[in-house]
């Protein structure tokens, strides 16, 4: 059965502020729907690096991105919000992204505007943009190509590093323009620079409140209050994952096992990889 596609504003008027955890496989995105969350994103800086092991500079392609998605998608029911990069090359293959998510039941895919090759927007690498009219023709085509008006775009710009707060927010405006759900400015460097943001639009304005990043770590009624209807966690999940994957490594080289820390159950694993469901059906026709 297919999933059902959500739209944003639909999902917005549930809950506002949104916070969306990011995942970046399949049993991390489960267990985010397993926590209550209605929504989950998944992001290429967490896929690319647990899934290929590599830094998130576009080493990874439209396909195997693609292939990482589905395998997580068919793990959740949840609504999910897909980084889509740049489109993965013109308007042509922003099409071609759009109708492969849509097909997939993803709700919403983000579409920034840095020239390819791309890179993280908090890593101090270089980065260079498209033309806000490049970036807001492929906006364009997304919400021309889809074939469910539930299936929501994000304009993302990565100007506030490059070009200034100003040009960001002038990019964000040309983007606005263009039909799509919500847009989100990525790396703001301060709250000034934030309030600065959450008055120049009316569309639901996405934040990244990146651990280890350069934007301000809020609670989501302080982004709120600020003017941002969505709240993006990105590297909270993997780099607490990190931290114990090389906390128990330094045990296991003593040959101790962690003490002090709660572990779930063998049998609390196989319930979170679907054990019991799989069973029944092996059962069911035994």
């Amino acid at each position: 059965m297919r999933r059902r596609i959500v739209s944003l504003s639909s999902l917005l008027s549930q809950q506002d502020p949104l916070v969306v955890p990011i995942g970046y496989d399949a049993i991390s995105t489960r267990l985010i729907e397993r926590a209550g969350f209605p929504i989950a994103g998944l992001g290429g800086f967490g896929i690319v690096g647990f899934r290929y092991g590599l830094p998130d500079l576009d080493l990874v392609g439209f396909g195997e991105m693609s292939a990482a998605v589905r395998d997580i998608a068919q793990a959740t029911s949840i609504p999910l919000i897909v980084d889509a990069d740049t489109g993965y090359g013109d308007v042509k293959n922003v099409y071609r992204t759009v109708r492969t998510y849509e097909d997939m039941g993803i709700s919403a895919i983000i579409l920034e505007d840095q020239v390819s090759p791309k890179s993280c927007g908090h890593m101090g690498v270089l980065k260079r943009l498209v033309s806000a009219d490049e970036h807001a023709l492929k906006l364009r085509a997304a919400v021309d190509a889809r074939t469910d008006g539930s299936f929501s775009i994000i304009a993302r710009t990565d100007a506030r590093g490059i070009e200034g707060l100003e040009a960001a927010i002038d990019r964000g405006k040309r983007y606005a323009d263009q039909g799509i759900a919500g847009l989100f400015i990525e790396a703001p460097r301060s709250i000034q620079e934030l309030e600065a943001i959450g008055k120049s639009f009316d569309i639901p304005l996405i934040i990244n409140a990146a651990e280890s990043g350069g934007t301000p770590i809020l609670t989501p009624n302080e982004y709120k209050e600020l003017g941002f209807s969505i709240v993006f966690y990105t590297s909270s999940l993997f780099l607490r994952v990190i931290e114990v994957i090389q906390y128990s490594l330094e045990f296991i080289k003593r040959g101790e096992f962690p003490e002090g820390r709660l572990l779930p159950s063998f049998k609390d694993l196989t319930d979170i990889m679907g054990l019991p469901a799989w069973a029944e059906i092996g059962e069911r026709y035994s």
